[in-house]
């Protein structure tokens, strides 16, 4: 099954940028732009304009044409899209100890991004409070898991869900002696607003 072709963007980005043993702060800085959105675009947190890609690109040191030869998008959308366990592909997200994602799938339909993730929380998984340029959906499969936003935490156990706006700071934490584990479903907009921030 072919991957979304913003998904293979960000991984080629962190591909290169690690095949050249270049920082996060030192590709940020040649293309411009803050840390924090590198490390966002890297980790699918938000898509980039096209400009802020150009200018990534170009730090990279890396022929457009280049960059792309290998990154193509799947026109055909079966209407039923089934993805078998053994097929998750497991990645990482910065400053998450204890955290193991595994992606499900990611598709673009029209306008906007389904990315859907599998997360298993290790007891006492920590990681600074992120924001997330999309819609997040969460669907408790075990255990518990706190919810921590600025000014408020929720407690949600098996069977439990919530829906909000990734552009709230939070994080979870799970506070049990026992992995707890978590379906993420993200709703990213492509209004092509992305910026520094």
């Amino acid at each position: 099954m072919e991957e979304n072709i913003i998904l293979k963007i960000s991984n080629r980005i962190k591909e290169i940028r690690r095949d050249r043993n270049t920082t996060v702060q030192e590709l940020a800085d040649l293309a411009g732009v803050s840390k924090g959105l590198i490390s966002q675009i890297e980790n699918n947190r938000t898509v980039p304009s096209l400009m802020v890609l150009i200018d990534i690109i170009s730090a990279l040191d890396v022929d457009l044409n280049q960059f792309f030869k290998d990154i193509s998008a799947n026109s055909q959308l079966s209407p039923v899209i089934i993805k078998r366990k053994e097929e998750y592909q497991s990645f990482e997200k910065e400053q998450a100890l204890g955290f193991l994602y595994q992606r499900i799938f990611t598709k673009t339909f029209k306008n906007s991004t389904v990315d859907i993730v599998l997360l298993e929380l290790e007891p006492n998984a920590t990681r600074p409070m992120v924001v997330t340029e999309a819609y997040e959906y969460k669907y408790i499969l075990s255990g518990k898991v706190d919810y921590i936003f600025e000014d408020q935490t929720y407690s949600l156990s098996d069977g439990d869900s919530m829906l909000f706006d990734g552009r709230l700071p939070h994080t979870p934490k799970n506070t049990t002696a026992q992995k707890a584990v978590m379906l993420i479903i993200y709703f990213f907009e492509q209004n092509g607003n992305s910026n520094g921030k």
